[in-house]
């Protein structure tokens, strides 16, 4: 009995030891909104010139299958702590509204992009543009300018998927088992200007270049692949760069290296296994290289990469080539090459099943903020994570 006692009496000490304490994250989250029944996903979010956050997300009872889904967003005004009302974004009556992205461009104007999917259909979806110049007071931007955004990929577009798929052939064993009818079909479906020119859709932030070009990261359903928007006239018309090919690379997030190298991290929506892909430009996003799988895990989800204001690279993550759980946020210091500091955002937790598709930016303070899908038994939210990069450690 006495030595039953003392056992015990270790067993409970040992447990304030820091090897047995339950690990503690190293951030603060908040949900935007309360969870619901219906379906809310894919978030955005950005910081105001005057130091507003806002965010958008969309929302209805299914995604590109329901008729009812819209645009939302809210705003978390400059040193508040919780953030204001859900407001109405975009809307399209009668058709799915979804994949909302948020961008301020260097003369500090809002642009949101979307698609509004018709017939249904990803590979239909249209792309759709709104531009604010009015978005700093309390609720929703003031909308000033409304157009679709007409992508016009030419006869090129076949044949530099042709060339990257030779080019994937010498280094892939893989090819005969998974990859000759499906290059097959996208080569013949790629000669069709209408299935080229539409079912274009974002889902990551552009990237401001220091020349003052924008480039926005697309992705296709129907073809597998991705391409840029390309923007020299700040945001008032756009052309196509080159399509970024592989086994299935798709929502390209992108980040600039000093020495201008562009680099587009993938979701892997090929075979397994499941990876992070990369592609490089050369040439300020006009073409890319083929994409080739990463040591990052990937389970079919979004992620997101951004350049901190110290050079460091920092992206979002699901750590794992199964289930979109684990969602991590891992720092690297060779520009991607490597990622030694990680830390997790969002362990399994009890009623969650799933946490992704991260939109990350650092705040001018140097805070990080992330915006998420928290799905679980309660429901599904957008959440709002917040971080200091110096927090992210070595594991």
């Amino acid at each position: 009995m006495f030595l039953t006692r003392f056992l015990l009496r270790v067993f409970l000490a040992l447990l304030s030891f820091p090897f047995f304490a339950k690990a503690e994250t190293p951030y603060t989250t908040v949900d935007i909104f309360p969870a619901g029944n219906k379906h809310t996903h894919s978030s955005s979010i950005v910081q105001c010139p005057n130091g507003d956050l806002l965010a958008c997300w969309y929302h209805g009872s299914g995604e590109r299958t329901a008729d009812d889904v819209v645009v939302q967003g809210a705003r978390l005004k400059k040193g508040a702590k919780h953030w204001g009302p859900v407001f109405e974004m975009a809307d399209t009556p009668g058709f799915p509204d979804c994949n909302p992205i948020l961008h301020i461009d260097p003369e500090d104007r809002l642009r949101l992009f979307w698609v509004s999917v018709l017939a249904n259909r990803w590979e239909c979806s249209l792309l759709k543009v709104k531009l604010a110049e009015d978005f700093q007071g309390q609720g929703p931007p003031i909308w000033s300018w409304q157009d679709i955004v007409p992508l016009k990929p030419g006869p090129k577009f076949a044949q530099t998927m042709k060339q990257r798929f030779e080019e994937i052939k010498l280094n892939t064993a893989m090819w005969a088992e998974y990859a000759r009818p499906y290059e097959d079909l996208l080569l013949k479906a790629a000669l069709d200007p209408f299935k080229r020119q539409t079912g274009w859709m974002p889902r990551t932030k552009p990237l401001n270049l220091p020349n003052g070009r924008i480039l926005l990261p697309l992705y296709s359903d129907g073809f597998n692949v991705s391409l840029i928007a390309i923007s020299d006239d700040n945001g008032d018309t756009w052309r196509t760069s080159q399509p970024i090919i592989g086994l299935g690379p798709i929502q390209p997030s992108l980040a600039r290296r000093r020495d201008g190298t562009i680099i587009a991290f993938c979701r892997d929506s090929g075979p397994p296994p499941g990876r992070v892909m990369t592609s490089f430009s050369h040439d300020n996003g006009e073409t890319w290289n083929a994409a080739q799988d990463t040591t990052l895990p990937n389970p079919g989800s979004s992620l997101d990469v951004i350049v901190l204001q110290d050079g460091q690279w920092l992206i979002v993550y699901n750590d794992s080539n199964k289930s979109r759980d684990n969602l991590t946020v891992a720092i690297s210091m060779d520009e991607g090459k490597t990622w030694p500091l990680k830390s997790r955002l969002e362990p399994q937790e009890d009623g969650a099943t799933s946490f992704s598709y991260p939109s990350v930016i650092q705040s001018a303070n140097g805070t990080v903020h992330i915006s998420y899908t928290c799905k679980g038994a309660r429901g599904s939210r957008i959440r709002h994570g917040i971080l200091q990069p110096t927090q992210i450690k070595a594991q």
